[in-house]
């Protein structure tokens, strides 16, 4: 639940709700001022104090990230249409995160971040920038219990592929992959960590079965 401080007399009713405020204020102050927005303009504009902006966003390169990840152009929805009705795990993921890729290396801002501001890297897997991918990974037609994963699990692979995204949109090859390359390295590299659940728990039951049996050997001899 969000604190009950400030926010000019209007208190969200969740955290949720904070966070949607939070950046529908910085976009507003980026749309004025671009990448020179503080987190004292934006706690100023919703009537809190920096601490209560602090809570939710670590610092000013973590909420600039998360108003370019949520911006007008819409990339959320866009990526969430892009890989809609698709059910397999492994195509999903590889492609949302092709997509990803492709997409947001033409970002203005995601590109300003990378070149010129050194904590960037922290922030990209600070707790709300997880809760941006774990929130993907569930609006995808993946069911993900039957491939083997819990919300730990599914937080786990959302720290994984934000780290890959990562990776990608810092390097600055000259010849970066794309398309058919990109989404075949994809899913040789990142497709079997999508399947490691259902594996490991293929050979768990594996080991189960033969347990017996070793055993009643022993017991024989």
């Amino acid at each position: 639940m969000a604190r009950r401080h400030g926010w000019s007399g209007n208190t969200p009713a969740s955290d949720e709700e904070a966070i949607s405020r939070i950046l529908d204020a910085a976009d507003e102050i980026v749309g004025e001022r671009g990448s020179a927005m503080r987190i004292a303009d934006v706690a100023r504009s919703l009537g809190v104090t920096r601490q209560t902006v602090y809570r939710y966003f670590p610092g000013t390169e973590a909420l600039l990230l998360a108003t370019a990840m949520r911006s007008g152009d819409g990339f959320l929805e866009q990526l969430a249409s892009h890989v809609g009705g698709e059910t397999g795990a492994v195509t999903a993921v590889v492609e949302g995160l092709a997509f990803a890729i492709e997409n947001l290396s033409k970002d203005d801002r995601i590109t300003f971040m990378l070149s010129t501001r050194g904590e960037m890297a922290p922030s990209l897997t600070a707790d709300t920038a997880l809760s941006f991918s774990r929130s993907m990974l569930h609006r995808y037609d993946v069911d993900w219990d039957a491939n083997g994963f819990d919300e730990d699990a599914l937080s786990e692979l959302a720290e994984f592929l934000l780290r890959i995204l990562y990776s990608f949109l810092v390097d600055s090859n000259q010849a970066p992959r794309s398309g058919p390359n990109l989404r075949t390295f994809l899913a040789r590299w990142v497709g079997p960590a999508v399947v490691y659940p259902k594996f490991a728990e293929a050979m768990k039951a594996v080991d189960n079965a033969a347990a017996p049996r070793r055993s009643a050997r022993r017991s024989a001899s």
